[in-house]
């Protein structure tokens, strides 16, 4: 009776034990037909900007426009059957914070290059550190910056001299001969002061006045904000950025009647905001197309993605970052299945008429600078930024 038992045992789990071994012989060609990229690989980039600092606004724009991207991408299979990551580090907007980051990054050898780094002396240290991985889309518009820039950073936005240029070529087709500026008193306002000054001897203008704040981040303007009231140029062109909105309060208190044009990296939800009621008809260089126009694809597809992430708040920053994930991912498409740091970097020097469905981006032939788009826009009476 047990020997019966015990075979008929044997018999029934015979079948049974031939049947898991096949599965598990189908289970097993079916994981080494796969490539072994598409198992479990994920596609890994850094990012370092500010979420706690004078500049967090701009970080937080920078990390949705950047994160809907790469999640409507995901959802759509990813990249050669990867899955692409953003890994984000918090820099407080501090050169020394941005380079720990920015090395920490590159000591990890599953992130395949850094996207979008904020602010013009956060990206120098960067610049000026990492060689052998991509820097894709820095958010800092100095020419200088970018004069030794090594050939793994790949510039997207087009730089602040030729902001300067468009923002003083709309002010003299408007008909304006009075002109001044008012910067900071540090590199970048000094290098941004010689593209004014070569610009309006251009156009054959004298500047009405020249005004500065100590730094960038110094909330030290009234007396700027006096001297150009006492001035009372037609247009001032603040090269400013957090302390935005002090300096168009303080000139409003001032009496100050001037039109006031901003660079691009002033032109943040958060400052427009801070501005309230004295924003309206304040100008901004914008080197993508208005985030709050459905005119074009790359708009469109942006204004759907983040919707699809969760978020309403189109900005200009939102949408530069959206870009720049989209440079970052056909380089990453174009790397090939097995796409390391340095078939990344040959991938896109190799992008060339590259249209983003509003935009274009070229690099090659040693071009760093991938787009020369600006545009003016200015804040209306809702608070939106028109073009």
């Amino acid at each position: 009776m047990t020997t019966r038992d015990s075979k008929a045992t044997q018999t029934a789990i015979r079948p049974l034990a031939r049947r898991h071994f096949l599965q598990q012989c189908g289970t097993a060609a079916a994981v080494f037909a796969a490539p072994s990229w598409a198992q479990s690989r994920t596609l890994r980039l850094g990012t370092t900007v500010d979420q706690t600092g004078l500049e967090k606004g701009i970080g937080s724009d920078l990390v949705k426009g950047a994160t809907a991207y790469f999640n409507a991408l995901n959802k759509t299979g990813g990249i050669n059957g990867a899955k692409v990551e953003l890994v984000t580090s918090d820099d407080q907007f501090k050169p020394d914070l941005a380079k720990a980051n920015a090395q920490a990054f590159q000591a990890d050898s599953s992130v395949l290059g850094i996207l979008s780094p904020l602010g013009t002396r956060p990206c120098a240290a960067i610049v000026e550190t990492i060689r052998d991985f991509a820097v894709v889309g820095p958010v800092a518009g100095a020419a200088a910056v970018r004069k030794n820039s090594p050939p793994n950073v790949f510039w997207v936005r087009a730089t602040f001299d030729a902001e300067i240029e468009k923002l003083i070529h709309t002010a003299v087709t408007l008909g304006t001969t009075r002109i001044g500026i008012v910067h900071p008193k540090d590199p970048l306002g000094l290098s941004i002061l010689a593209s004014f000054q070569k610009v309006m001897a251009e156009v054959k203008l004298e500047p009405v006045i020249i005004a500065t704040t100590p730094t960038n981040t110094s909330t030290d303007v009234e007396p700027a904000a006096k001297a150009i009231a006492k001035a009372q140029p037609q247009v001032v062109i603040m090269v400013l950025s957090g302390v935005a909105p002090l300096f168009v309060k303080a000139l409003r208190d001032a009496g100050g009647t001037s039109t006031v044009y901003g660079l691009s990296n002033a032109a943040s939800a958060v400052n427009i905001t801070a501005m309230g009621d004295k924003a309206r008809g304040v100008g901004f260089a914008i080197i993508v197309p208005s985030p709050l126009s459905n005119k074009n694809t790359l708009v469109r597809s942006y204004q759907a993605d983040m919707q699809a992430s969760g978020w309403k708040d189109y900005t200009l920053f939102g949408l530069e970052a959206y870009v720049n994930a989209r440079v970052m991912a056909e380089g990453l498409r174009r790397g090939g299945s097995k796409v390391t740091r340095e078939s990344l970097i040959n991938a896109l020097d190799g992008i060339t008429n590259f249209d983003l469905g509003g935009m274009r981006v070229n690099y090659g032939n040693g071009n760093r600078v991938g787009s020369t788009f600006v545009d003016v826009g200015v804040v209306g009476f809702d608070g939106r930024l028109l073009t």
